[in-house]
């Protein structure tokens, strides 16, 4: 009966400590979890697998820079696609002409794609809403066929794209080029990640903030809307290229039709689904456009697209505020009913 007691004293004295925790260890606790899974997910699953949470990875940086342009400051673009092309095609260029090593693309991708996101949002700051939509959603349909254009294909290989080499993994390590690509985007994610959060946590966040809500307020307050509406295109295109320059590496190849007006669509309803304005939205989001359309497929051939139209209506209907929104509200929830 002693023996049993003493159990009993000690687990809840464990349980106590446990409860008394602040959020922000369990926050860390999650996250040191969450990355340990993230690092030994590659080794546990089928080189497709690794091949399809690869892009979620790329896919999520390209949300996160469009969540900065379109969810913190409320520009809307259905032309990411365009950048994405970019950066894939700046790192496809340097590997396959140049002789790059892969690694070394992805800053020259990033600044490529500032340069033109910096300078497209020149001309965007007499547009807003669905105008500027439609003039964004103009680069989108246009880039496929500046590909192609003769006077470059010299560079872009015309229709016919650019095959790279997949990079084996370095230092003699015995994993497959796969799990090494994996881990390497995963870091290329964490240090996107870190900066984005970085970025909108602090000054520039809440300039780009008060833009998107109350503009005549933030410019009364000394807000220069103009230099941080073209720096949040500069920056969001910058996060997109050097997502495409992951995605060039990844899939080895780059041609003109695997960058259509669609995939723009894609980047749009990912951050849609994952939450607008959130941060952790962006991975929500990855997971969304690369599985979804996967299990429609599955489970019909025949009208696929039908069946997507179907979860999409589902995720907007059940989680109106995206993935994120609905976690967080879940999570709020728990706490209460726990007494925190």
């Amino acid at each position: 009966m002693t023996a049993l007691t003493t159990k009993a004293t000690t687990a809840d004295l464990v349980a106590s400590r446990f409860a008394g925790m602040p959020l922000r260890a369990w926050k860390v606790i999650g996250f040191t979890m969450l990355l340990a899974g993230a690092v030994a997910l590659p080794f546990l699953v089928s080189n497709y697998r690794v091949f399809q949470f690869n892009l979620v990875l790329i896919y999520a940086i390209v949300l996160l820079g469009l969540n900065i342009l379109t969810g913190y400051n409320g520009q809307i673009s259905l032309g990411h696609g365009a950048f994405y092309a970019i950066g894939a095609y700046s790192a496809a260029i340097l590997m396959d002409h140049f002789n790059w090593p892969y690694w070394a693309t992805l800053p020259i991708a990033g600044l490529v794609c500032f340069c033109f996101g910096f300078l497209f949002g020149l001309p965007a700051l007499r547009l807003r809403g669905h105008y500027l939509a439609l003039a964004t959603f103009a680069l989108a349909v246009a880039m496929p066929q500046i590909l192609k254009y003769k006077h470059i294909e010299q560079w872009t290989g015309g229709v016919q794209g650019i095959v790279i080499m997949k990079p084996a993994a370095p230092f003699g390590l015995k994993i497959t080029p796969d799990q090494w690509l994996y881990l390497f985007t995963l870091a290329v994610l964490l240090l996107a990640f870190a900066a984005g959060w970085n970025l909108l946590r602090g000054r520039v966040g809440r300039a780009l903030v008060a833009i998107r809500d109350h503009p005549v307020a933030a410019e009364a307050m000394g807000v220069h809307s103009a230099l941080y509406k073209t720096l949040a295109f500069g920056v969001s295109a910058l996060f997109t290229g050097v997502a495409g320059a992951l995605g060039a590496i990844v899939v080895q190849f780059v041609a003109p039709d695997s960058f259509a007006a669609g995939l723009s669509i894609n980047f749009l309803i990912g951050i849609v689904i994952g939450g607008v304005a959130s941060i952790s939205g962006a991975f929500y989001g990855a997971l969304f456009i690369q599985f979804v359309p996967n299990f429609a497929d599955q489970i019909s051939k025949a009208a696929p697209w039908a069946i997507y139209g179907v979860f999409l209506l589902a995720f907007v209907y059940v989680m109106p505020t995206g993935v994120a929104g609905f976690v967080r509200l879940a999570w709020n929830r728990i706490r209460r009913a726990s007494g925190k």
